[in-house]
């Protein structure tokens, strides 16, 4: 059996584009949710600091979680990170240990 892949993705926005960064992703959660192989899709935004939001995914495998990340929608929000994001994104994948 395979087991699920979760992801953590952080991304931060420049504070000046915090809105034009929420925009770009909240164009992906539809169309990701529907991917095959997608378990979960969440996008939260920090409370005490709104320039940072964080994606909770779980994927069904890592080929899926690879299928999603070779995505036309996910290429297309990539392409417009360039000039929103204030850092590096930052995403790691986990194993669920219990």
């Amino acid at each position: 059996m395979t087991k699920s892949i979760r992801v953590v993705a952080r991304i931060i926005a420049y504070p000046e584009k915090v809105e034009e960064l929420k925009a770009v992703f909240l164009e992906l959660i539809e169309p990701t949710r529907q991917e095959n192989g997608c378990i979960k899709y969440e996008l939260l935004q920090n409370q005490s600091d709104p320039t940072e939001f964080t994606f909770v995914e779980e994927w069904a495998s890592h080929e899926a979680l690879d299928a999603h990340l070779a995505s036309a929608h996910i290429q297309t929000a990539v392409a417009k990170l360039k000039d929103l994001v204030a850092s590096d994104v930052d995403i790691r994948r986990y194993s669920l240990l219990a």
